[in-house]
């Protein structure tokens, strides 16, 4: 069975991310808005300003907020290519909340073309 601690860090872990993916899609939901595209400079962005997020700092201890950095050897394109993420299955946690905020976006797109075609 576990501990206590081991509850409340699942916890906390869990409330961390939903957090993360929060803010990481409020953040995308403004480009989507705009309708400027996702390249992979955009994605950097994104990535930066939501680890960087003053109220996710100030609600999750400094151990815990590391757990969500892009370890140093995934690199990743920084150029205003758009981003296809099709051949891989491994992404760090902003940037697959940020690549699913904009294929949920296309998806919600295409179902109101259907919708306004009938």
């Amino acid at each position: 069975m576990d501990s206590n601690g081991e509850n409340l860090s699942r916890r906390q872990f869990a409330r961390a991310v939903r957090d993360l993916e929060r803010i990481t899609r409020q953040i995308a939901g403004r480009y989507i808005d705009k309708g400027v595209p996702l390249t992979w400079r955009l994605l950097h962005a994104i990535e930066a300003e939501a680890v960087a997020d003053l109220g996710f700092a100030g609600r999750h201890e400094a151990a815990l907020r590391e757990l969500f950095a892009r370890p140093d050897d995934f690199h990743f394109p920084e150029t205003d290519d758009v981003v296809d993420v099709a051949s891989s299955d491994a992404l760090p946690a902003v940037f697959g909340f940020a690549v699913d905020a904009y294929e949920r976006a296309a998806r919600q797109r295409q179902a109101q073309a259907v919708i306004a075609a009938h």
